[in-house]
This record gives C-alpha cells, sequence and structure tokens, in this order.
C-alpha cells in the first residue's frame, strides 16, 4: 500500500477572498451576539430525530400492531436514522453541536447506533472529504471500487454504461455495508496509511473499540429481538434491511447531490507535483454544490447538508446559521467573480446527478 501524499493548495489569494468572507461572516455573528454553534432549534430538532429511530423501535418490539404497520414503522426507522446522522453525529463530530466539548463527544458517538465509527468517519469525511474535496484519490467520498465511476479521473469498464439505471438500488446499502465491511477495509486501510486526528488513540484502542462496538450494536439491533423477546429472526432480518435500506438512500442521494454532480469540478494536482493552483477556500466553492436551499423542509431534514458550500468552508459552524450566512457567502463570491454553484430545487439537482453517472459511464476512449 503507498503511503498518503498529502495535496498543498496555494496560499496565494490576492484578493483576499477567503479573509474577507471571514471577517463577514464573524461580524454577522458578533452583530447578532450569538454562537456559532447549535441552540434550542438544533436540541429539538434532535429529540425529533432520536424520537423517529427509536420510538418505532420499542413499539415494533413491544406492541401487538399489524405486520405490516410494523414493517411501516422501520422504514421510519431509516428515516430517523438518516435524521440522526446528518442532523446530530454531523455537528458533533465536526464539534458545531454545542460550545462544550463534552456535548460534542457525546452527539458525535451517535454514530455507534447508526452502524458507523467515529474514527473512520473523522478521516474519511474531516480529514479526507473536506481537505481535498472532489480530487481523485484523495477524497474517499469518490470511491466507490469497481461497481460505480464517478469521477473522469476513475477507470472505466464496461458495466459503467449502465450505472444510471443500477447506481440507485446501490445506494441503499450504504449503511448496512459501514456495519458489516467498510469499517474494517477502512481502518485497516487508514492505519497502514498512518491517517489519524488529533487526540485519535492508538491503533490496538481504535481496533478494540471498533470490534467492541459492533458487538453491542448488533446485540440491540438484531440479537435482543430474536433471543430475549422471541421474535422470528426472519422478521428481524427483514425490518433490520428495510431501515438501513432507507437510512442509506437518503444519506447517499443527500452526500451525492453536493459534489457527484454535473457543476462541481473534480480537478487533479498539477502535472509531476502534488500542488493544486488555488487556494483551498476557492477550492470549495469550485467543487461544491447547494441545492433546494430556501427549501423550509430540506433545509431543516438534511441537516443543512444541501447548503454544501456553506459547510465545506466553515464546518465549524453549525448547520442551523447556514441559510443566514449562506447570502454572504454567495454575495463574496459574486464579488470577487468566483463560482457559487446552485440548484434551485432537489429534483433538478437529482436529474443532474444521474446525468453526471451517464456521462461518466460512456467509455472515454
Amino acid at each position: 500500500m503507498q503511503p498518503f501524499k498529502p495535496i498543498r493548495f496555494s496560499r496565494r489569494d490576492p484578493k483576499d477572498f477567503f479573509k474577507t468572507l471571514n471577517l463577514r461572516v464573524n461580524k454577522y455573528f458578533r452583530e447578532q451576539n450569538i454562537p456559532k454553534t447549535g441552540n434550542w432549534r438544533l436540541y429539538s430538532k434532535t429529540i425529533v430525530m432520536f424520537s423517529l429511530l427509536l420510538a418505532p423501535y420499542l413499539i415494533v418490539l413491544f406492541s401487538d400492531l399489524n405486520q405490516w404497520i410494523k414493517l411501516i414503522l422501520t422504514v421510519v426507522m431509516g428515516i430517523g436514522m438518516a435524521g440522526v446522522g446528518m442532523n446530530v453525529m454531523h455537528d458533533g463530530n465536526h464539534g458545531s453541536f454545542s460550545k462544550r466539548p463534552w456535548v460534542n463527544k457525546i452527539m458525535g458517538s451517535s454514530i455507534y447506533i447508526l452502524a458507523g465509527n467515529v474514527f473512520n468517519w473523522k478521516v474519511q469525511h474531516n480529514l479526507l472529504h473536506h481537505t481535498y474535496t472532489n480530487i481523485h484519490g484523495h477524497d474517499d467520498d469518490l470511491e466507490a471500487g469497481k461497481i460505480l465511476r464517478f469521477s473522469k479521473h476513475a477507470q472505466w469498464a464496461p458495466h459503467h454504461r449502465f450505472q444510471h439505471l443500477y447506481s440507485v438500488f446501490l445506494y441503499g446499502l450504504l449503511t448496512i455495508n459501514w456495519a458489516l465491511f467498510a469499517d474494517f477495509s477502512q481502518m485497516r486501510r487508514y492505519l497502514k496509511k498512518k491517517l489519524s486526528y488529533a487526540n485519535s488513540k492508538k491503533p490496538s484502542l481504535q481496533w478494540t473499540g471498533l470490534i467492541l462496538t459492533k458487538l453491542l450494536y448488533f446485540s440491540i439491533w438484531v440479537v435482543l429481538p430474536i433471543i430475549f423477546l422471541n421474535i422470528a429472526w426472519w422478521k428481524v432480518l427483514i425490518g433490520f434491511a428495510v431501515m438501513h435500506y432507507t437510512a442509506g438512500l437518503i444519506l447517499s442521494l443527500v452526500f451525492q447531490l453536493a459534489h457527484v454532480i454535473g457543476d462541481a469540478e473534480m480537478p487533479l494536482p498539477e502535472s509531476g507535483s502534488q500542488n493544486i493552483s488555488h487556494t483551498w477556500a476557492i477550492h470549495q466553492l469550485k467543487t461544491t454544490v447547494n441545492f433546494a436551499t430556501k427549501n423550509k423542509f430540506i433545509n431543516w431534514f438534511t441537516g443543512g447538508l444541501n447548503h454544501q458550500i456553506e459547510h465545506h468552508i466553515f464546518p465549524h459552524i453549525s448547520h442551523i446559521h447556514y441559510t443566514k450566512i449562506g447570502k454572504i457567502v454567495r454575495e463574496t463570491a459574486s464579488e470577487f467573480n468566483l463560482p457559487y454553484n446552485e440548484y434551485k430545487t432537489t429534483r433538478s439537482a437529482i436529474f443532474s446527478h444521474f446525468k453526471h453517472l451517464k456521462n461518466m459511464g460512456i467509455n472515454p476512449a
């Protein structure tokens, strides 16, 4: 396995775009006299999202409702699972949920009841994705094995001609893949490449934590209903699969609409070097796309992940502020003649995503 080679972004910003933007955003928070972290709106939404995940779980386990109603409730659980991931876990692991680090740690640890792992997520998302956004070979979010081709820099295969048709069926497998396979392969790969972040534990403790949390996860969601509550194993596995498929489909589509889409650039370093010619902040503008930012439900449910431009430039600001600071970012980008990519609706962004997949499925030869 080749060692990880960091990419260097240019430090030259002749017009001081990011400095100007940062001053304006800081001025907004100072004038409004509010913290950059979450507030009662985020905390109340946290209760809603956990309720969507856990209340149906308890009803399914301990009620005598019709089996079809219980199956519908597993879909609700999947919606809650995605909601916790986008609204609670995401802000917690970015340190933006609360001013108190211990609260962020607890909220970030909610990933364990979503079948994920904090170490892997912080390396993949905070370190690789947020630093090397849409750079092939560095941004793990572009890696889909050989089954999907997201970037023109990835190797083409004949089956990619149909990926715009079959990809949506694979998207629902995202979180079940976390639970069963991805976390183990990711941890092995990241530790071999010596990738980590501040205050991360040593490798032996990472592996111990991964194994113990996986055992606990499957004990709660699978073993407990089968053994202790005497629910038929096949019913438990169907409900478990439906919950995960629902969450995986939602999360995958939201993730893809921000970067794997027509207007998002996928640059490579300059030939023969590890250098990118523009600054990191400008790179975020070029490689990131917003969608449906005026849709109140989408803003609420996706945890501001439809405001990806604001999130990528200011990942330590809670998503509840993105609608307000979005205007500042848009106007500043326009003033500096820089791109601000945005789709007005979720539908148009989905259409563009699958059009991109179809284009990536064309034989480049």
